[in-house]
């Protein structure tokens, strides 16, 4: 038994000490540049807790700055230069984030689509919804049904320019990469540009990216024991780019294939090729991710980027944040087609944020189009289905320092849901709304 009991997180907070952290931080560096063996991973959390132990006196709080750098010590000691490597980067880009979220706005961020942004605020000041009480006001004049409408026709012209964009450069591209970080709307927005491309001429071939996870035991874990299917290092990188380099040079490949259910991979499973006519169809959070598709030239790859960009200020003047409108999106979709508590998809939203900061939005400007998938209108319809459990959610967790992230968080979405005016009919939402695929009710058959 360790003799440490509590550690200090970088907040101050005292949370308890948790030896299992150690070694998930090990692996996870390791998987990051390419190794994954977790009985070593363990091993080396075992000495790094060995050395705590030479250095510190019984009952002494260590911090978390103080682990770390025993960590890095303990890699480079024992020939892991590599991973010792990975982890010091995960620290320094880890710092910048934080240093990035105190000063907000303070400075250029490189990685947000400025102009995309421009131009949904644009929009949102001329139809009055760039703020909650403009939102308000119209829902409380009986203008719900023409703020669907208004949204929804936005969105479908941005599908419009994407598809003719894509058509113009159809002699060339041999797959269509469809990305955005969870609950952007992808599955929807994916089936409505084939439809449109396929008016245009164009035949698409899918290709499910699910089946290129690792066995879920290869997966690393946070403290939490959730499992991290959000990084790109979950996906064996190295098997996707030999397909897609031979995919697009007209051979055929054998797909593997995933069992979600026993967590197991089977490799050679499916054969799939692209003729001349075809293009692949690859919808996928990593689709920028640089690694996903080294080997292939920029002239053969459509690059779409999906995100909803709501520009829309609450009652205290701060904009609504897109994260949490995604938040809410994956709650209502999971707790409907996974079987997944609303509750614990907030506990695991930390880990989507985090994989998300480091390894999907810096590379948003690098997509050749950006499609906004926010609709003006969401926010007043989750409020009756999700006020109730946001508000318990902020008293559960008030005093809780392992759940200051979650309480963070839903203390956030539980203004700005008081503050918006509810809505409970949803009959107005088109069948085939991007919406439909997280509040239910879709008419479009994506299976």
């Amino acid at each position: 038994m360790s003799k440490f009991q509590f550690v200090i997180k970088r907040t101050g907070s005292v949370v308890p000490f948790n030896a299992e952290r150690i070694s998930n931080a090990i692996y996870r560096a390791a998987v990051a540049v390419g190794g994954r063996d977790k009985e070593k991973a363990e091993e080396l959390g075992q000495k790094v807790i060995a050395v705590m132990e030479e250095m510190f006196e019984e009952g002494y709080k260590p911090r978390i700055e103080e682990i770390q750098d025993i960590v890095e010590k303990v890699l480079i000691e024992n020939g892991h230069a590599k991973v010792a490597k990975g982890y010091i980067l995960y620290r320094e880009e880890s710092a910048k984030r934080r240093e990035a979220d105190s000063t907000h706005f303070s400075r250029p961020l490189e990685n947000i689509p400025w102009s995309k942004i421009w131009k949904s605020l644009d929009w949102s000041v001329a139809h009055n919804l760039n703020t909650i009480e403009g939102i308000n006001s119209r829902i409380k004049n009986g203008e719900f049904p023409h703020i669907v409408h208004e949204s929804e026709a936005a969105y479908e012209t941005q599908l419009d320019t994407a598809a003719i964009m894509i058509k113009d450069r159809s002699k060339d591209i041999k797959m269509v990469m469809v990305s955005g970080p969870s609950s952007s709307g992808k599955t929807t927005t994916t089936f409505k540009l084939q439809l449109r491309l396929k008016k245009m001429g164009m035949h698409f071939v899918p290709l499910v990216i699910d089946h290129y996870f690792f066995d879920l035991e290869l997966h690393p874990k946070d403290e939490f024991g959730d499992y991290d299917f959000e990084t790109p290092h979950a996906l064996d990188l190295e098997l996707i780019n030999n397909h897609l380099k031979r995919l697009a040079a007209g051979e055929e490949v054998k797909i593997p294939y995933y069992d979600f259910k026993s967590g197991k991979r089977y490799l050679d499973r499916t054969p799939l090729r692209i003729r001349e006519n075809e293009v692949l169809l690859i919808d996928s959070l990593h689709g920028l991710y640089p690694d996903f598709s080294k080997e292939i030239p920029a002239s053969q790859k459509f690059k779409l980027y999906l995100e909803p960009l709501l520009q829309m200020k609450g009652v205290d003047g701060s904009y609504v944040r897109w994260t949490d409108i995604r938040l809410i999106r994956r709650m209502l979709r999971d707790s409907v087609h996974r079987a997944y508590k609303p509750e614990q998809t907030l506990l695991h939203w930390h880990y989507v944020r985090s994989s998300e900061k480091r390894t999907i939005l810096p590379y948003s400007n690098t997509a050749d189009y950006i499609v906004n998938t926010s609709m003006a209108y969401e926010l007043p319809l989750y409020r009756p289905k999700l006020l109730p459990d946001f508000s318990g959610w902020v008293k559960k967790y008030k005093d809780d320092p392992l759940r200051a992230d979650a309480f963070e968080r839903a203390q956030r979405v539980t203004k700005v849901l008081e503050a918006i005016e509810p809505v409970l009919d949803d009959s107005p939402v088109p069948g085939e709304s991007v919406l439909r695929e997280f509040i239910g009710g879709s008419t479009i058959d994506i299976e």
